[in-house]
């Protein structure tokens, strides 16, 4: 039995949005030279490169939810070009070079996709801070600085007073401003790019499929009321291609949670004292990420929980928990806006592997995946959702060659329960260290 996406209904950044589109299902049986299933920002990135690769082409793009509910929409709203936390770390500097250029790859891509549709997302070119509140936060930036250096990349050091001014909260001791990132509305953007796909795709929304199965040189995609052939998948389904057997014993799937104010009134706005637009990553990496968004909310994000039955394993009693976590973590901020609620408390599942490799290539005969993007989905699902079409066609790019060289196998995990009990410990092991940062 397929287990589906069960997210919940309070993502903060889709319900600021306006109402969606009638639905269009998969109905009846149907015949397309390409199906994708995913729609979030793989999924999208392939479908709109096969029309492109194949302008003659039915390609059809199946997600069980509307666009924009699931992981794409949830994310904190960063398109990082760097390459992120533990791939920063590897010991080879072309496999870095390599990462930076495929995410700024995508960041070009989503920015012309962006001013060709005039997607009204907050896309914005800020960069972002790195931030640390006490000493191990520092140790982490001074790493940080490091790392940098050996990559060749702009950075520079933030001190609390100027930092302050920025972020309108003293908490903060230091941070590194890297220059980079893209800031957006992710709900939004993820959206835009499916109102304006090529007109040989077609958007199948709300269409669960529930089983594949192979027929010669077809597959076949069963949903509730059709059915699709075709002789070439691509998986845009992050932690979900293991329902489909595939990457099964390889992925984790892990939750990340976020809540958000309303917008500042203009009074709050005064009290804030900071500026508009703005987002802070934590140099301690279970730390907790900081927004400011162009509309006035202030986005808290951190908590973590493995969940092995995606959102069904969430209970209410967790999630306010987790939301009392959240509110904490402002008022340690902004005790001058103590009365400001928060409106949503949200979260999202992702892939990650156990040696933080990303999967990328061809499953079996027609069946291609991009799964696993361990906790960077927005640039490295555009960009390997593209070149995963340039590999369904046969299509050959140094971009290709790139991503080729810079992915891999996850790495096995150990059967439950005790893989469950490993990352539980873990993530709490981690909450207790970063407490500080937190």
């Amino acid at each position: 039995m397929i287990a589906l996406p069960n997210d919940d209904h309070s993502c903060g950044w889709y319900q600021a949005l306006p109402p969606a589109a009638p639905v269009t299902r998969l109905k009846g049986r149907q015949q397309a030279d390409y199906a994708v299933l995913g729609a979030g920002f793989a999924g999208l990135a392939a479908a709109r490169r096969l029309a492109e690769l194949k302008p003659e082409a039915r390609i059809l793009l199946v997600d069980a939810q509307r666009v924009a509910e699931g992981a794409s929409g949830r994310n904190s709203g960063f398109v990082i070009d760097l390459p992120h936390k533990f791939a920063l770390e590897h010991p080879d500097p072309a496999h870095k070079q390599k990462l930076l250029g495929l995410n700024r790859a995508a960041i070009a891509q989503l920015q012309g996709l962006v001013e060709r549709h005039d997607i009204d997302c907050q896309w914005s070119a800020v960069g972002k801070y790195q931030g640390a509140v006490g000493e191990r936060g520092i140790a982490f930036l001074e790493h940080f600085e490091h790392l940098m250096k050996d990559l060749g990349e702009p950075y520079h050091w933030v001190e609390q007073a100027e930092l302050g001014k920025v972020l309108g909260t003293g908490f903060y001791r230091k941070a590194i401003f890297t220059p980079g990132c893209y800031l957006m509305q992710p709900a939004a953007l993820v959206r835009g790019m499916a109102e304006h796909l090529p007109g040989n795709v077609e958007l199948l929304e709300q269409s669960a499929i529930r089983s594949l199965r192979r027929e010669g040189n077809q597959w076949w995609l069963q949903g509730d009321n059709g059915e699709i052939q075709t002789p070439t998948l691509l998986l845009g389904t992050s932690i979900f291609t293991r329902e489909f057997g595939y990457l099964k014993n390889r992925l984790l799937p892990v939750m990340t949670f976020a809540s958000w104010t309303r917008p500042l009134t203009d009074d709050e706005l005064t009290r804030y004292g900071g500026e508009l637009n703005w987002g802070l990553t934590p140099a301690d990496h279970a730390g907790t990420t900081l927004r400011m968004t162009a509309d006035r909310r202030i986005l808290i994000r951190n908590s973590y929980k493995h969940v092995p039955k995606y959102g069904a394993s969430v209970s209410e009693r967790m999630r306010q928990k987790i939301q009392a976590d959240h509110r904490k973590a402002f008022l340690d901020r902004y005790p001058e806006l103590a009365e400001v609620p928060f409106t949503h408390t949200w979260g999202g599942v992702y892939a990650i592997s156990r040696n933080f490799t990303n999967f990328f290539g061809e499953l079996e005969d027609g069946v291609f995946a991009s799964a696993c993007d361990n906790g960077v989905g927005a640039a490295w699902g555009t960009i390997s959702g593209t070149l995963m079409a340039d590999m369904a066609v046969g299509a050959d790019s140094q971009l290709l060659r790139d991503i080729r060289q810079v992915t891999g196998m996850p790495s096995l995990n150990p059967p439950e329960p005790f893989l469950g009990m490993g990352v539980k410990s873990r993530i709490r092991l981690a909450k207790w260290q970063s407490r500080s940062e937190l």
